[in-house]
């Protein structure tokens, strides 16, 4: 699959996750949705094929890759990679593309 189709079905997934967050009583901001410069060497925000979720609940900023589990593990099962199962742990990271 080309990266272009790629980034479309990445494109396509965060929107689920979106719509499965809302439906949950999460609120979302994007973190870093694209990035230049600032992560490890090859990282998917430099393909467009990761984004990093700022997750919100009740007005409250949640911080711990636990607040992310039942976020992530929709994720998974959409086939995307979830930070949270990274070595070390990366709760709001959501990538497409690594498989």
């Amino acid at each position: 699959m080309s990266r272009r189709k790629r980034q479309s079905e990445f494109a396509r997934m965060v929107g689920l996750l979106i719509v499965f967050a809302t439906i949950k009583g999460y609120e979302l901001t994007f973190g870093d949705a694209w990035a230049k410069d600032g992560h490890k060497d090859g990282s998917f925000h430099y393909k467009r094929l990761a984004i990093d979720l700022n997750l919100f609940k009740d007005g409250i900023y949640l911080t711990e890759t636990d607040d992310h589990q039942e976020l992530g593990e929709f994720w998974e099962s959409l086939g995307g990679t979830w930070g949270g199962r990274f070595k070390k742990k990366d709760g709001n990271h959501y990538s497409y593309g690594e498989k």
